[in-house]
């Protein structure tokens, strides 16, 4: 099953071979392919986007048409999302990932004590547990409750794997034993990753992505003290923004793989034809959401394009030509705004200011931006979550805001109106939680989500 799945990926052994005979991967090279391999295969679930308030299908028609029931579905936030279909990447990706890095621990212990190479068998170590603990965290985020400190010890989680062996049938985890795999995951990476972003491998993670997706994780739980440590270590080490001035307006591509904000690659799976870019044709961004931006604002014209007919796309995001899928990968400017908020949420206004304004003043045309100034701590929340929905769109993160928000109190409550049909989605409502697939919940014997 192992060389089924990597088969293809590098001369080598990775080569498909005319026999049946099972190649074990023995070299650091042989595992480093594999941990490439997984990183261009095995993407985000895309539920999220698919979900949350950024679009609308631009009319029943195109709604009909789409390529997947799951698409249909996840937009009425209908009880069974995936209507019937089976192998779905949304939860099948997250575990190939998984899969992949158990299989490279294990082989890396193999080596203990012979491999001469120390420091690049410890990067690959880090390498494999920081990849297992984003695929969890993908997972729990998707498919299991928003934390509750209250409840995280009896909520559902996800079944934790820990080794390759794909007999290996394990019962859900708690939401708190997972988020503790998870946090066990990235304090071993930590120290085995390397300081700096690798420049020309930004699908290669660092100390400075460990920071970040630590730092995502703990605003996500609303445990925002741990959420601002974490942002401060990422920009300690790693904080350079990109001028939006010198980022061309017109190119349906205007930023590269190599950017100087994108911290660590990553991409929703290439599945949905409604998730993807500028070329799609299904669906429109909300003009509420357009109508955010004001005229001097650069992100609009770097965010989206108005498509022949008059709808509304996504241009490629921070990966470049790497993918047309939402960018769910970590960058910069994400870390900015969780330490903007974690500071006010501390009622240190000014600080939250100073770092929402040094990351504004690069998204505006030169000499146009009036710093944001704030009335009181509820009025800067307000606007730094603004800020976030403009900054941070069709990255997979609007429907984790709504989440948390709404635990906060907010009471957003999300509306769609289709063929003359009104869909409603209350505020914590247990379809925030998306359903496991029913081949996934026969096969493992495990408990179905409440929705």
């Amino acid at each position: 099953m192992l060389m089924i799945l990597i088969c293809g990926c590098k001369k080598g052994f990775l080569d498909a071979k005319p026999s049946s005979a099972i190649i074990e991967p023995t070299t650091l090279d042989d595992f480093q392919s594999l941990l490439e391999n997984v990183t261009n295969s095995a993407s985000s679930p895309a539920l999220a986007t698919m979900s949350a308030d950024e679009y609308d299908f631009i009319n029943y028609a195109a709604f009909q048409s789409t390529t997947t029931a799951t698409e249909r579905n996840a937009y009425i936030w209908a009880k069974d999302i995936f209507g019937g279909e089976i192998n779905a990447g949304d939860w099948n990706g997250p575990y190939t990932n998984i899969f992949y890095s158990n299989n490279v621990l294990a082989g890396l212990d193999k080596l203990k004590g012979t491999e001469t190479d120390v420091a690049r068998l410890n990067y690959l170590r880090g390498w494999a547990l920081f990849q297992r603990a984003f695929a969890y965290y993908d997972l729990v985020d998707n498919f299991s409750p928003v934390y509750d400190p209250n409840t995280a010890a009896t909520d559902l989680g996800v079944p934790i794997k820990l080794n390759p062996s794909v007999d290996d049938i394990q019962p859900r985890g708690t939401v708190q034993k997972t988020y503790d795999q998870i946090f066990s995951d990235l304090n071993t990476a930590m120290p085995l990753l390397v300081p700096n972003i690798p420049v020309k491998n930004r699908e290669q993670p660092s100390k400075v992505a460990a920071h970040a997706l630590l730092a995502r994780i703990y605003l996500n739980m609303r445990k925002y003290d741990l959420a601002e440590l974490q942002a401060d270590s990422a920009l300690q080490l790693y904080s350079s923004l990109i001028d939006y001035n010198s980022v061309s307006l017109t190119s349906t591509t205007p930023f590269t793989q190599t950017n100087d904000e994108l911290i660590f690659f990553k991409s929703a799976i290439a599945k949905y034809p409604s998730t993807i870019t500028f070329l799609n044709s299904f669906v429109t961004i909300r003009p509420s959401l357009i109508g955010l931006y004001n005229s001097n604002d650069l992100r609009l014209g770097l965010y989206f394009v108005v498509r022949p007919g008059g709808s509304t796309a996504i241009k490629r995001q921070y990966d470049g030509n790497q993918t047309l899928y939402p960018f769910t990968g970590l960058a910069v400017d994400e870390v900015y705004l969780i330490k903007s908020e974690c500071s006010a949420r501390r009622n240190d206004l000014g600080t939250a200011l100073t770092y929402l304004n040094k990351l504004l003043i690069k998204r505006y045309v030169n000499n146009t931006f009036t710093p944001v100034t704030a009335t009181s701590q509820t009025d800067l929340l307000a606007k730094i979550i603004m800020e976030r929905q403009k900054e941070l769109v069709w990255r997979n993160l609007r429907w984790d805001d709504i989440k948390r928000l709404n635990k906060e109190g907010a009471n957003i409550v999300l509306t769609r109106l289709l063929n003359g049909q009104t869909y409603t989605l209350p505020a914590n409502d247990p379809r925030y939680v998306f359903p496991i697939p029913a081949n996934e919940i026969q096969l493992g014997g495990i408990p179905q989500n409440i929705r």
